[in-house]
């Protein structure tokens, strides 16, 4: 299996419809024998989606499916809900726009301008004003890099 590693922040623009397109500075970064196919999930806990190539939604998916017993209602019902809130999208040929689905628009909130932030496994799409406001501080990330060396 062929890994992404997706560094940098891109920003992009949503057109009315619900498309963007996918930077070419993340683009470059899929290894060329990897299909362009990727899937769109909403975040669990922050208000942005994830975009994971398929390869690694398989893995990520996968992991996630072996830590649930399916005879437990509770964890058929997170399944449901982690699998609803998914998508695939593959960037046109032509000018490697993506389309983000509306409920994935409304659920992640993005508007206008969004960030595409590679996050190394996967990357991260966020409203480019709640992206800066969620920002870890420097003084927070000195503190929680300290605490790493113990």
């Amino acid at each position: 299996m062929n890994i992404s590693s997706f560094i940098g922040d891109f920003t992009a623009k949503l057109d009315d419809k619900g498309r963007v397109v996918f930077p070419a500075g993340l683009k470059a970064l899929v290894p060329a024998e990897c299909e362009m196919k990727f899937v769109l999930h909403k975040d669990i806990f922050q208000n942005c989606l994830e975009m994971y190539t398929f390869e690694e939604w398989h893995a990520q998916a996968e992991y996630t499916k072996n830590k649930l017993n399916f005879f437990n209602p509770n964890h058929a019902n997170f399944w449901r809900k982690y699998m609803q809130d998914s998508a695939i999208v593959v960037p046109d040929p032509k000018l490697g726009r993506i389309s983000i689905p509306g409920n994935l628009l409304e659920l992640s909130g993005l508007k206008k301008d969004v960030i595409f932030a590679g996050k190394g496994f996967k990357i991260e799409i966020w409203d480019a004003a709640a992206y800066r406001e969620k920002e870890m501080s420097t003084e927070d990330y000195k503190a929680f890099a300290e605490n790493l060396s113990l």
